[in-house]
């Protein structure tokens, strides 16, 4: 067969075929976790679904919740195996690669529309402020306690006091859902669904957009982010709105960058409408629409201009719902409790420890270092806006954004899907950028398929022992793909130095040889070529 050379500089088979091992492998993985999820995802108690038979018998016997841990927990490693070959077989990332990565998340995602939600039930509580709304009451004011059988709707309980931290874009999205069905969980987590995979696809088609103005893969960026397995279980499965903030978000990014402000900024008014934490992209956008080489005066022009247009657009959305700007006073708060991977949090249990052991009270320190986390963070996020080449706008609008993320005293693992397109667009060489993508990727599919489990309670001495039970093959993934299996274990040792990998890393000199790729998935990109 005829060698042609693709544009990436790598060689690949005239009439090469369209990579079906890792689509046909994922989709198996992804049928696997709406399968699973069946057996131990969540549903309202009120859901008819609760009668069907065959999910009682899965639900309410021992074995059926153990086969559905087991079957949802290898169909998320099948899927995070299928999305790493796929990087692997599109090596060079050749014309035509975009299509395929494409046709990888269509066919990824579709079984997932139908199953059960997992790793997070935040959809139900998303009724509950639908029906906040439809009453006339404030969401930024009351929780959905308020409201009656809130609990058999499915929310969780630490939603029951809390006032809602989305936008009033948003909030119109849940009320309308409300009126078109009422309090029906299903069809309403269906909608969700459908909304927040609306975001992916608006994902799908903004991220190799805003890559092609760095010169980046528009495919790899694509696989990196939109297709990663954590992206689709997190923003179809979960069903989760960040997709749609994340969406809107980029959009505007393509547009500033192409010299539409007006769009531009429109677009990311919408996307604080959804979730307000992107109102920290704002000063970038307002760069990106003034141009490369504007000077001091015109940008502060155009910081007016993207200001007034979103103050516009926001007091337009509330008072047409009546709630003002209520989301900003509940964005300003500090929240509560801490997470462990967070840096924040990760530094206060040490503390606190440390303070126990000496007799010192400790109540103190967790609002001290969220003050300091929030404090360091507005001074990065001030640093990033007025330092730093323009030809590097979107990878300092990127670290501001991460900023606020790592220092936030909580970091779910959606989270970090806010930042990963962003990062992808401006280029993740192939090295230890990609592998931190690998294990960070892996690390929050283990922590979400064992931490998120639905269980009846008169089974809830199942409970910690199917979550350990995840866990345990979630690490016996890791291992066997980091490893032992002969396709993939290539892809962890080449990203990593020669004193780590045993000679088989890229990184000898510190520079590229001619010719040569970091990992042998493609060409090194340059993430510092200007923006147009």
């Amino acid at each position: 067969m005829k060698a042609v050379r693709s544009s990436a500089g790598t060689t690949s088979q005239a009439g090469r075929g369209p990579h079906l091992s890792p689509l046909i492998q994922g989709t198996i993985g992804s049928i696997m976790i709406m399968l699973g999820s069946f057996g131990v995802g969540w549903l309202a108690s009120v859901s008819p679904l609760n009668r069907y038979p065959l999910l009682i018998a899965i639900r309410t016997d021992y074995w059926g919740v153990v086969a559905g841990t087991v079957v949802l927990t290898l169909g998320c490693w099948i899927l995070f195996r299928a999305w790493l070959r796929l990087g692997q077989q599109l090596a060079g990332w050749p014309e035509g690669s975009l299509r395929t990565v494409k046709k990888a998340v269509w066919a990824w995602s579709v079984p997932m529309l139908m199953a059960l939600p997992i790793f997070s039930r935040d959809v139900f509580a998303y009724i509950g402020q639908g029906r906040l709304v439809a009453a006339g009451q404030d969401p930024y004011v009351d929780g959905i306690s308020t409201m009656n059988n809130w609990f058999q709707l499915g929310a969780d309980i630490t939603w029951a006091e809390d006032e809602t931290p989305y936008g009033p874009l948003y909030l119109n999205v849940e009320f309308w859902v409300n009126q078109l069905v009422g309090t029906s969980p299903d069809l309403s987590v269906l909608i969700f669904r459908l909304v927040a995979f609306t975001g992916v696809i608006l994902c799908m088609v903004y991220v190799p957009k805003i890559a092609a103005l760095h010169k980046v893969s528009g495919a790899k960026a694509t696989w990196i982010s939109v297709a990663n397995p954590l992206f689709l279980i997190s923003f179809v499965a979960s069903a989760h709105n960040d997709s749609l903030m994340i969406g809107l978000a980029l959009a505007g990014t393509y547009y500033a960058a192409t010299r539409r402000g007006v769009l531009g900024v429109v677009l990311i008014a919408a996307s604080i409408g959804v979730k307000p934490i992107t109102l920290v992209l704002l000063p970038f956008i307002g760069l990106l629409w003034a141009g490369p080489d504007a000077g001091w005066w015109k940008k502060i022009r155009y910081w007016a201009y993207t200001l007034l247009l979103v103050f516009v657009i926001m007091a337009v959305i509330g008072w047409a719902n009546g709630y003002g700007f209520g989301w900003l006073k509940v964005m300003l708060g500090t929240g509560t409790g801490a997470v462990i991977f967070a840096p924040v949090g990760a530094l206060n249990a040490l503390l606190s420890g440390a303070l126990s052991t000496m007799g010192v009270p400790s109540d103190w320190l967790l609002p001290a270092l969220k003050l300091i986390g929030r404090l360091a963070s507005v001074g990065l996020v001030l640093l990033l806006i007025f330092k730093g080449k323009s030809s590097h706008l979107i990878q300092r609008m990127a670290l501001a954004f991460s900023a606020l993320v790592v220092l936030s005293p909580i970091i779910q693992p959606w989270y970090i899907l806010w930042l990963l397109p962003f990062f992808a667009i401006t280029g993740i060489r192939d090295d230890w950028q990609l592998l931190w993508v690998y294990v960070t990727t892996a690390f929050f599919i283990a922590f979400g398929a064992a931490d998120q489990l639905f269980i009846w309670q008169f089974l809830s001495d199942l409970d910690p022992w199917v979550k350990h039970l995840s866990t345990g093959i979630s690490w016996a993934a890791m291992a066997y793909l980091a490893f032992v299996d002969p396709r993939t274990r290539k892809l962890f040792v080449a990203t990593l130095p020669t004193r780590l990998g045993g000679g088989a890393g890229p990184l000898r000199t510190g520079r590229k040889r001619p010719g040569a790729t970091a990992n042998g998935l493609g060409p090194r990109e340059d993430p510092e070529v200007p923006n147009p």
